[in-house]
């Protein structure tokens, strides 16, 4: 019986230093595009998101061929989406003393690929694989343990 089930692979890429409405242009580029087109885009793409994003999805590539037996060939993006992440508040000096807040916006970005697992190679048969020699191990030769040789006193200096 065929196995239907999809299988989806994913990468995250947590805390890109980024605000994640900038990363969102950059993702609606590549979205559901296979991912060899996606990232002959981004590299060249000419924002500072591109980088993050193009790494996510390498990433997600690595996973799915390394780990899942995929074809890299007929990887496809079913899911990219980028939320916000942590936000760090910090504080600007101003004038007069004050200090004014701001927040330094951070992305995570979620990719998810799809694709056709590589046809698994058949086993070769008993009958014709061939038979190797076998040779019988040649017994190692056993050395004496190598005695340190004597320390050499040191040399004294001479008063002058």
């Amino acid at each position: 019986m065929a196995d239907t089930t999809i299988e989806v692979v994913r990468s995250y890429a947590k805390g890109v230093d980024q605000a994640p409405r900038k990363v969102a242009l950059v993702a609606s580029l590549v979205r559901g595009r296979s991912v060899a087109d996606a990232i002959v885009i981004l590299n060249h793409t000419p924002r500072r998101a591109a980088l993050p994003v193009r790494k996510a999805i390498e990433s997600a590539q690595a996973n799915a061929v390394n780990n899942h037996g995929f074809d890299s060939k007929t990887l496809v993006i079913k899911t990219l989406s980028v939320t916000t992440g942590t936000r760090m508040k910090r504080f600007k000096p101003a004038s007069r003393g004050r200090a004014l807040p701001f927040q330094k916006k951070t992305s995570n970005i979620l990719v998810e690929v799809t694709g056709e697992l590589k046809p698994k190679k058949a086993a070769p048969k008993a009958a014709d694989a061939k038979v190797e020699k076998t040779e019988a191990p040649k017994p190692a030769a056993k050395k004496p343990a190598a005695k340190k040789a004597e320390a050499k006193p040191a040399k004294k200096e001479e008063k002058k």
